[in-house]
C-alpha cells in the first residue's frame, strides 16, 4: 500500500511546482523529497512529474492522480477531525500573508484571542504590500484587499471595503469644505502611493480623477499620516482612518462620491478541496470578527 506521507509530499510538490519549496514547507531536504517522489512513482509504475533544471510539471497521469489524491487527503483530515475533535484543536504552523497597514491594524491586534483558543498552533504572519505567490511561498492563506473576480485562487469575502475622500478637520478649517468635484482643483490633493487614479461612483455614475500633488511617496502609511497632519485631501479606506473619523479628527469630503463596490476584503487560498482545519478556523474567526458591517464602519 502506498505510504500516505508520500502522497502528502507529492501533493505539496505538485501545488508548489518546486521540490525545494515543498521541502521547506514540510521540513524535508530536496533530496528526501525527490526520493519520496521516486518511491511513489516506482510503486505506481508511472511517471507523475516531468522534471527539468528550471521547473516541474505534472504528467497527464500525474494530473489525474493529483486531483484524486487531494480529495483523499481532504477526506482523511475531515475523518480525523470528526474522531479526535481537531475542529477545535489544531496544531502545526499557520503561515499568513497580509497587507502591511491592514495586517498591523486589524490582524495583529486580534491574534491573541485566536492563539489562546488554539495553544498548539504557531502563527507566522508576514506583512507585505507586494502581490505574493501563495503557493510558491508556501502560504496557507493571504488576506487581500482587491477585486478578485478574475482570480484563479479560492476566495472568501470577509468584509466590504469603503474608500472615501477625506481631509483633517484642521485642513478644512483652513481651506474650506469642497462642495463639488470641480472645487478639488483649488485644493491640495494627495495622490495614492501606487499612483492609481481615484475611481469614484457619484450621483451621475462612475468618475475617475487623476490627482496631481506635491507629495510623492511609495508608502500608503505616509499618505495616511499626511492626511491626519492636515496636508490635503486623499482617497482612503475607512478601515485605515476609522478611529479618526469617529473622533472628528478627519472629515469625509464630498460624501456623495465613494469608491465602487467591486473591491472587498477577502481571504484567499490555493484549493477548496484540501483545506486544513487550521485555515478554515482562522478564516471563520476573521469573518466573525469583521462581518458584513465591520467594526471600523460602526
Amino acid at each position: 500500500m502506498t505510504n500516505l506521507g508520500d502522497l502528502e509530499v507529492f501533493v505539496r510538490v505538485a501545488a508548489c511546482n518546486s521540490m525545494s519549496t515543498a521541502g521547506r514547507a514540510l521540513g524535508l531536504s530536496p533530496a528526501v523529497v525527490s526520493k519520496r517522489i521516486k518511491r511513489l512513482e516506482d510503486r505506481l509504475g508511472t511517471r507523475l512529474l516531468q522534471r527539468t533544471t528550471r521547473q516541474i510539471a505534472l504528467t497527464e497521469a500525474g494530473q489525474g492522480f493529483f486531483n484524486r489524491v487531494q480529495s483523499i487527503l481532504s477526506g482523511i483530515e475531515e475523518a480525523e477531525a470528526f474522531v479526535s475533535g481537531r475542529s477545535a484543536k489544531v496544531q502545526g504552523t499557520l503561515k499568513i500573508s497580509a497587507p502591511t497597514s491592514f495586517g498591523r491594524m486589524h490582524v495583529a491586534p486580534h491574534l491573541n484571542a485566536f492563539m489562546e483558543a488554539h495553544p498548539d498552533l504557531i502563527v507566522q504572519l508576514e506583512l507585505s504590500d507586494d502581490l505574493i505567490d501563495i503557493v510558491g511561498g508556501g502560504y496557507d492563506l493571504a488576506i487581500r484587499i482587491a477585486d478578485l473576480s478574475d482570480s484563479s485562487l479560492v476566495a472568501r469575502r470577509l468584509a466590504p471595503v469603503r474608500r472615501i475622500l477625506c481631509a483633517s478637520a484642521d485642513y478644512i478649517a483652513r481651506h474650506g469644505m469642497p462642495v463639488t468635484l470641480e472645487d478639488l482643483r483649488h485644493h491640495v490633493c494627495l495622490p495614492a502611493h501606487n499612483h492609481d487614479s481615484w475611481r469614484l461612483v457619484g450621483p451621475g455614475g462612475p468618475v475617475m480623477l487623476k490627482p496631481q500633488g506635491r507629495l510623492v511617496t511609495n508608502s500608503s502609511e505616509v499618505i495616511r499620516e499626511a492626511v491626519i497632519a492636515g496636508l490635503g485631501i486623499a482617497l482612503r479606506s475607512t478601515w485605515d482612518i476609522g478611529e479618526e473619523l469617529k473622533s472628528g479628527q478627519i472629515l469625509q469630503v464630498l460624501p456623495g462620491y465613494e469608491s465602487g463596490r467591486g473591491v472587498s476584503l477577502s481571504a484567499v487560498y490555493p484549493s477548496r478541496e484540501f483545506l486544513p482545519a487550521k485555515v478554515r478556523l482562522f478564516i471563520d474567526y476573521l469573518a466573525a470578527l469583521y462581518g458584513p458591517t465591520p467594526y471600523w464602519d460602526q
